[in-house]
């Protein structure tokens, strides 16, 4: 793994008040998504590092500027984020580190800028949050605001003019799907303590369960939530399974990183899976050599995908 200061040398980011926003960006990265940080650094190719940790940076924050508060608090901040975000993107300059490193990733990217606007609009479902009460409000959640925070990443892996592909982008709502239900489930306990879950009402209620139940769990309400997170666990496999196709429809040189995203997702299932009605009381952890495994076995094909394009070409006869 080359140094971030080589990283940035390499893709031609020198400017010195660049430099520092863009290694803050990659220090508040590391410290909050380890794992996605090693993945990203670990599998992708070299020049696509600056741009992928601006845009997580910058998914990140905008988060949790709207992730406290009142609805009106939270609304009234994506407006001001939003406003912000655009006059950077237009070619105003800022002080601030993360818009400073995601305007010049769109300069550097230019489609950024769509993914960006579509990511902004779809916040708005974030601000609006409380739980879903139906299966619906959870598809409409996923569809609104899930999938364009996806896309903002995929978008980066260089599928030029084919990004907006209809199986692509199908595939990518599926991976999205699994993960936001898997990352609901995982969540669950510190969400309940603030008053909301991501289980729809209606699958809460057929168990027999509620958010207050799950505030102070008993032995009987961790029994029927074990049943309620395998229900969810059955809903995610065939997504997660449907988007194993995203490994064919991405370049070569970005389908280990997209291998990789689905093998931990596989073994966050796992772990769920394992830990079931204690989710109540935390999330599950996926063992840790396994996921170094993972990350071994991707970072070797790296290594060969990378050596053959080095060798070179058979003379002509």
């Amino acid at each position: 793994m080359p140094t971030w200061a080589r990283t940035l040398r390499e893709t031609g980011i020198t400017e010195p008040d660049l430099r520092i926003a863009y290694r803050q960006q990659r220090t508040f990265v590391r410290r909050f998504r380890t794992a996605e940080y090693l993945t990203v650094r670990l599998l992708l190719p070299i020049r696509l590092h600056p741009p992928v940790i601006a845009a997580v940076a910058f998914m990140h924050e905008t988060d949790e500027r709207i992730d406290t508060g009142t609805r009106e608090a939270r609304g009234t901040a994506l407006e001001s984020w939003t406003s912000a975000t655009r006059a950077v993107l237009d070619g105003a300059t800022t002080t601030d580190a993360t818009l400073r490193a995601l305007g010049d990733a769109a300069t550097r990217r230019p489609e950024l800028r769509q993914y960006v606007e579509a990511f902004l609009r779809g916040a708005r479902h974030e601000v609006e949050y409380t739980g879903f009460d139906t299966e619906d409000e959870l598809q409409s959640y996923v569809d609104g605001y899930a999938l364009p925070a996806f896309m903002l990443l995929v978008c980066l892996l260089e599928r030029g003019d084919a990004t907006e592909d209809e199986v692509f982008v199908r595939r990518c709502r599926d991976l999205i799907e699994a993960m936001q239900r898997i990352d609901f489930l995982d969540d669950l306990a510190e969400d309940a303590a603030q008053g909301q879950v991501g289980i729809p009402g209606e699958d809460l209620e057929r168990h027999g369960l509620s958010v207050a139940a799950l505030r102070g769990p008993t032995d009987a309400v961790r029994a029927r939530l074990g049943q309620l997170v395998q229900e969810q666990i059955e809903l995610a496999r065939p997504r997660l399974s449907a988007s194993g196709q995203l490994v064919s429809l991405v370049p070569p040189g970005t389908r280990p990183f997209v291998t990789a995203l689905l093998q931990v997702q596989e073994l966050r299932l796992v772990a769920l899976s394992r830990k079931g009605g204690e989710l109540a009381d935390g999330g599950a952890r996926p063992s840790v050599p396994a996921l170094l495994g993972v990350l071994a076995r991707q970072y070797r094909a790296v290594r060969r995908t990378r050596q053959t394009s080095l060798r070179p070409s058979p003379a002509p006869q």
